[in-house]
């Protein structure tokens, strides 16, 4: 019984906004010493804020040690919820002083986005280009993320941005505790050097962030492709390296944008692999009117 006390005690006990700060300071800066300083604290005062947070939920957040302090596997879920929490309560405040105003809150501060490499170079511009001159008031942040593993979708889930551009697909849906959509369906092309007299017989160049299953799929099917045995950094790597004569690559069409003229681009036919590119975000976010308004200008500029 008294277990069961202390944990309806713990559970009506939640964490206040100031313990979510001082978690995501000892997050970032990696020790209770450095979040500190960040916060203007003593590093006692920090110390004693995470105990109390450790004590509410239940759990041991960061592993102490003489370089610092560590988040645990618990920490990492607690510092994502805190991040995405204490952003929701920005949002909230422009949205209620937009409603005090009289109107809807008009897209302003800060809007982050996390974008893998091509999405930024060349479909985002445009986007933030159309959303800026409308609303000015807004300041993007973009973070470019390579998109494997956890990808984009991760840094969202983990509260670092406020939407994701991503490649979607049954390899790689949507997360079930976001929303998303596609903008657009992009082709993939057979590059190699202007000129060469048998492309096919050079080197396949690849990058990590190209292993969709569809594509790979694809790939088995094709008897003239051989394995890849060159693997670069990233897209504009291996497009470089096509570049010079050094081999060919199967690459979407978006990493082709601005290709130099030292390459020739051939279309690989009706049955060629497809990727979608979308973007993701959380239900909460989903409805305000920053990220309203950059999937319009996304939707605008993609299709």
């Amino acid at each position: 019984m008294n277990e069961e006390r202390g944990a309806a005690a713990r559970a009506d006990a939640g964490l206040g906004p100031h313990e979510l700060r001082v978690l995501v300071a000892v997050g970032r800066e990696g020790g209770f010493s450095a979040a500190a300083v960040a916060l203007g604290m003593t590093q006692s005062a920090v110390s004693h804020s995470v105990r109390g947070s450790e004590r509410k939920l239940g759990a041991v957040l960061f592993e102490r040690g003489r370089t610092g302090a560590t988040p645990t596997p618990a920490g990492e879920r607690a510092l994502a919820y805190a991040r995405r929490v204490l952003r929701l309560l920005e949002v909230m405040a422009a949205e209620v002083r937009g409603a005090e105003a009289g109107g809807p809150a008009a897209p302003a501060g800060p809007l982050r986005i996390a974008a893998f490499r091509s999405a930024a170079l060349h479909l985002l511009p445009r986007a933030l280009g159309r959303l800026t001159a409308r609303h000015p008031e807004l300041v993007p942040e973009v973070r470019i993320v390579r998109e494997v593993g956890r990808g984009t979708a991760g840094e969202v889930l983990d509260g670092r941005a406020d939407l994701g551009i991503a490649t979607l697909g049954t390899s790689s849906p949507v997360p079930p505790e976001l929303v998303g959509g596609v903008l657009l369906e992009e082709g993939y092309a057979l590059v190699h050097p202007a000129g060469h007299p048998a492309p096919r017989t050079l080197p396949l160049i690849d990058w990590t962030e190209n292993c969709t299953s569809y594509t790979r799929e694809w790939w088995a099917r094709q008897e003239w492709l051989p394995p890849a045995t060159v693997e670069a950094e990233d897209d504009g790597a291996v497009l470089s390296m096509v570049s010079t004569g050094f081999g060919m690559a199967v690459m979407p069409e978006l990493s082709l944008v601005g290709a130099p003229p030292s390459v020739r681009i051939t279309d690989l036919g009706p049955e060629r692999p497809t990727r979608s590119v979308g973007y993701v975000t959380t239900p909460e976010l989903a409805s305000s009117p920053a990220v309203r308004a950059l999937i319009r200008a996304l939707r605008a500029v993609a299709g």
